[in-house]
């Protein structure tokens, strides 16, 4: 006899009756309500509805975070304090996201989601006290501190969308969750928008665009407890997420490992998880916050959020599209980031090299007004259109990055893993970039270092693109990362679950 645990039979509840399976294992019908699976409802504890509420958690956490820092300098005058805080974020972020993974296999993604939205509050709290007494320590500590946060949020964020989906649903699933996500950031740009829409000069945001942030902010961290943990969500065809039956900090320390020594060449994407974030800095601060006054930098911030819903979009159901294999899928994807990512720098630099120089932007002795939403031409129409491409591409690249990663495994643990990695050296990418804004590099200059980088990191992701992303992923090849057995994962009712069960 063996001790191992089998996955958790469906039970069906007082007034339900008993599920139906295929011979593959899946119910028939719409069979989730009424069923209770490890003491949860079904439906409740089903992909869908955990990647719905962790994608709202985002939309009022990192969602009103992009908001706030799309409107350029953190919505005040001088980006100063912004650029010093994002760089403490961002080193922080970097560090704790390289272990987030193993915190979140043993704290569970409820806990460290919750955590994690904490911080944003906090910030956006900072900000506050900076139009007030100008405490640019807290502003400093706050960024600091949400550093040490969303690598813990956005390591659990992504072990639930890469995970949790069958492998067919994974790129509807990532698009689903960047919708919303990204409608946090539209409507939270909204709010500087409406209460600055009078406003033709360039000051800083008021108190109540603060307050509201904070408000909604806290709300995404208190939504966060309401998630159940991978280890009781249940699919339409009963099966489970691959995790560790018995995680310890020994054991997801060597999963980190095993995470690089198992697939060395998963090296060649972390350029491009390097480049994910270092393009925010200009769009941001050099692009938006230099050259356009108040209500026009929160206009074209909520456009930049409204164009990353269509890149989702576009790019989630296409990558999951049933008319090629998804080998193929992952070329032709690869072949689109590129064209698109040409055309839009393309478009950029010829734009960027007729602008005014930072020196001129940042002078006391020379009265700078930002374009204004009225001057059309080529000082908004074009701009315009130019940061809606540029919030395109980003949903694009992002997107793709996450189905590429979750096409190599659909185990919860080396998810947490690879999310972990992904995030740790994105952020490292972002606080140079904050960095070098930070010493006032000319914005030529920040424009063509962010152009350089996604170039080089295309080139080095290729052959992984090509060579590596196979039509499917086995159970088999994923419990090699695991502890647990078939018998704890594969649907239920399923024959290959009966015998493995008659084999224990």
């Amino acid at each position: 006899m063996s001790d191992e645990k089998t996955s958790p039979a469906v039970e069906p509840t007082e007034h339900a009756a008993a599920p139906t399976h295929t011979p593959t294992g899946r119910p028939t019908g719409w069979m989730h309500k009424g069923f209770k699976v490890a003491g949860h409802e079904f439906w409740y504890a089903s992909p869908i509805v955990q990647l719905v509420m962790v994608a709202f958690v985002c939309f009022l956490c990192p969602g009103m975070f992009n908001a706030l820092g799309g409107l350029g300098a953190g919505g005040q005058v001088d980006a100063t304090a912004q650029n010093h805080a994002s760089t403490a974020l961002y080193s922080v972020f970097a560090v704790v996201a390289f272990f987030s993974g193993t915190i979140v296999n043993t704290l569970g993604v409820k806990l460290t989601l919750s955590f994690g939205g904490l911080g944003y509050c906090i910030y956006a709290a900072s900000f506050l006290s900076y139009n007030h007494n100008e405490n640019f320590g807290f502003v400093i500590f706050a960024g600091a501190f949400l550093g040490l946060c969303a690598g813990l949020l956005w390591t659990a964020q992504g072990t639930i969308m890469m995970s949790y989906p069958h492998e067919e649903k994974k790129g509807r699933y990532i698009a689903l969750f960047w919708i919303i996500f990204n409608m946090g950031a539209v409507i939270g740009s909204l709010i500087p928008l409406g209460q600055n829409i009078n406003s033709t000069g360039t000051g800083a945001v008021n108190d109540g665009t603060y307050v509201g942030f904070i408000v909604l902010m806290f709300l995404g961290a208190v939504l966060a407890l309401f998630l159940v943990n991978a280890s009781s969500v249940i699919r339409d065809d009963g099966s489970k997420v691959i995790l560790m039956k018995n995680p310890s900090w020994k054991t997801e320390f060597q999963g980190l490992v095993e995470t690089i020594t198992q697939a060395p060449w998963v090296i060649l994407l972390f350029p491009m998880f390097f480049a994910s974030n270092t393009f925010y800095t200009y769009q941001q601060n050099d692009f938006n916050g230099a050259h356009f006054n108040t209500r026009t930098r929160a206009l074209n911030n909520t456009l930049y959020w409204t164009s990353q819903i269509l890149g989702a979009v576009i790019f989630g159901w296409g990558l999951d599209s049933t008319k090629a294999r998804r080998s193929v899928r992952a070329k032709v994807s690869f072949i689109a980031l590129s064209v698109v990512m040409l055309v839009v720098w393309g478009g950029g630099w010829d734009w960027q090299r007729k602008q005014a120089t930072r020196e001129v932007v940042e002078s006391k002795t020379v009265a700078y007004v930002g374009y204004d939403w009225t001057d059309g031409g080529e000082k908004f129409i074009g701009p315009m259109f130019l940061i809606m491409f540029y919030g395109f591409f980003d949903a694009a690249w992002q997107t793709s990055i996450y189905w590429y990663m979750g096409a190599l495994s659909n185990s919860g643990r080396k998810a947490a893993n690879l999310t972990g990695f992904y995030k740790g050296i994105q952020s490292a990418g972002a606080a140079v970039f904050w960095a070098l804004d930070g010493t006032k590099q000319p914005y030529n200059t920040m424009f063509g270092a962010t152009w350089g980088l996604v170039t080089g990191a295309l080139i080095f992701a290729a052959p992984v693109i090509w060579l590596k992303i196979k039509d499917t992923v086995t159970i088999e090849e994923d419990l090699k990362f695991s502890d647990e057995t078939v018998a704890d994962v594969a649907p239920t009712g399923t024959v290959i679950t009966q015998r493995k069960e008659e084999e224990a």
